[in-house]
C-alpha cells in the first residue's frame, strides 16, 4: 500500500496513533519518536525516551505497541526500542556522578573523610 499525495504518509499516521492511543508515555515524563515507518518493507522502528528509560513498565509499553502496529496490514515488522537508563549515565562503570563530582565526596556515597568517627555524637 503506497501513501498518495493527499493521505497521510505511514510515519505520520504511526505518529498520530502513538499520540492519540499511547498519552501515558508523555503523562510519565517520557517520549516517543517515529525513527522509521518504510511503506515499501513494512518496517516500523519507534524509539522510547526520557522517563521511558529505566522504567519498570517499560516492556508492557513496548508489547502494547508492537501488538497493535503489526496488526496493521502495511506493517510487517515493529522494533520498539527503549535505551538502557545506564547508557546515557556512562554506565555502571562510571567513575563520577551526574553532576561531575566523585560519588564519595561529602560523605554521600562511601566513609570517606566526611566519616565523622565512632566519637562523634
Amino acid at each position: 500500500m503506497t501513501d498518495s499525495a493527499d493521505d497521510p504518509s505511514l510515519k505520520e499516521r504511526v505518529e498520530q496513533w502513538m499520540a492519540r492511543e499511547m498519552p501515558i508515555i508523555q503523562m510519565h515524563g517520557g517520549t516517543s519518536a517515529v525513527r522509521a515507518a518504510d511503506p515499501d518493507t513494512g518496517e516500523v522502528i519507534i524509539e522510547l525516551g526520557g522517563g521511558c528509560s529505566g522504567c519498570s513498565v517499560s516492556d508492557v509499553t513496548t508489547g502494547n505497541i508492537e501488538a497493535e502496529l503489526i496488526t496493521w496490514p502495511e506493517i510487517d515488522e515493529v522494533t520498539v526500542r527503549v535505551p538502557d537508563a545506564r547508557d546515557s549515565l556512562g554506565g555502571p562503570d562510571q567513575p563520577e556522578s551526574i553532576m561531575g563530582v566523585d560519588r564519595t565526596e561529602g560523605g554521600r556515597g562511601d566513609w570517606g573523610s566526611s566519616n565523622p568517627g565512632k566519637d562523634h555524637l
